[in-house]
């Protein structure tokens, strides 16, 4: 069982290293407006795959692996939002014909803001889904518990991943499927069964050092944000106060989502949104 499903056949995998030393793996797929996608915390390019799947007759999508995850390499954390939004407007010069539309979920929705806000001109329009502008709450105690447990050496057994990870992740029907239960059981053990405690701490940490407030009311860049019903990670009104605080903000909420509902349960109604907004524009 692959972690995430594959890329169509003809995705393109690229490596391009930027001028601090970071050395991003790359796929590019489809033709037309570039879209930037930016994956979430422990996760890769892959992760977008049956997004790309319904996008790329229309546009050229594009993600990458992130600092921390896949096969690229940077240099040794601590790792901010700052360095995860130079990335992306490296990957923008690099890969893009002029500003892209650029759109991440969780940790890829904070670097969306992010890159937004620090580089406005590269950035023509930002779809952060699953995201905050500042973590708090229960979300906050979550990730900061994740992270003190593999400070203290603590490391998760093979056999509790899955039940741990798939609960923060997919909405209760979607677990309650015998078969795609048994989909994301596979994918989920393999996918943390071998991940380096590090890259997790430095991600997870820039997050929640991450508080962009204050500067969504001057950024330029107009945001569509994207908020899933059932998500347990960044509840909808989480992800609305983006909006809200946003210079050109709009709020949308999936009915029925999980947080990561985009892989395996419901792509094509994530598709759908992203598509309806970029038509949209």
């Amino acid at each position: 069982m692959a972690v995430f499903p594959a890329f169509g056949p003809g995705a393109n995998v690229r490596q391009l290293t930027t001028e601090e030393g970071v050395t991003m793996r790359v796929v590019i797929e489809g033709s037309g407006p570039d879209v930037v996608f930016i994956p979430g915390g422990d996760a890769t390019a892959d992760g977008y795959s049956q997004i790309f799947g319904h996008l790329t007759d229309r546009y050229r999508c594009i993600s990458y692996d992130p600092r921390g995850a896949g096969e690229t390499t940077a240099p040794p954390p601590p790792w901010t939002m700052a360095d995860y939004a130079r990335d992306c407007a490296a990957v923008i010069d690099a890969i893009c014909d002029g500003p892209a539309v650029v759109c991440g979920l969780s940790l890829g929705g904070l670097v969306t803001q992010a890159t937004a806000i620090d580089f406005p001109e590269k950035v023509r329009l930002a779809i952060p889904m699953g995201t905050a502008a500042y973590i708090d709450g229960f979300t906050r105690d979550w990730m900061q518990a994740e992270i003190d447990l593999r400070r203290a050496g603590i490391v998760l057994p093979e056999y509790f991943l899955a039940p741990h990870y798939a609960p923060y992740a997919f909405p209760a029907k979607a677990l309650g499927d015998p078969e795609l239960w048994a989909q994301i059981k596979a994918s989920y053990t393999e996918r943390f069964r071998d991940r380096d405690p590090t890259d997790t701490i430095e991600q997870w940490q820039a997050c929640l050092d991450f508080d962009c407030r204050d500067a969504l009311g001057t950024c330029p860049v107009p945001f569509e944000v994207i908020s899933f019903s059932e998500d347990v990670q960044t509840p909808p009104d989480m992800c609305r106060v983006v909006s809200d605080l946003a210079m050109h903000g709009r709020f949308h909420e999936i009915e029925g989502l999980g947080h990561v509902s985009m892989v395996r349960h419901r792509p094509e109604a994530v598709a759908a949104k992203i598509l309806e907004i970029l038509q949209a524009r």
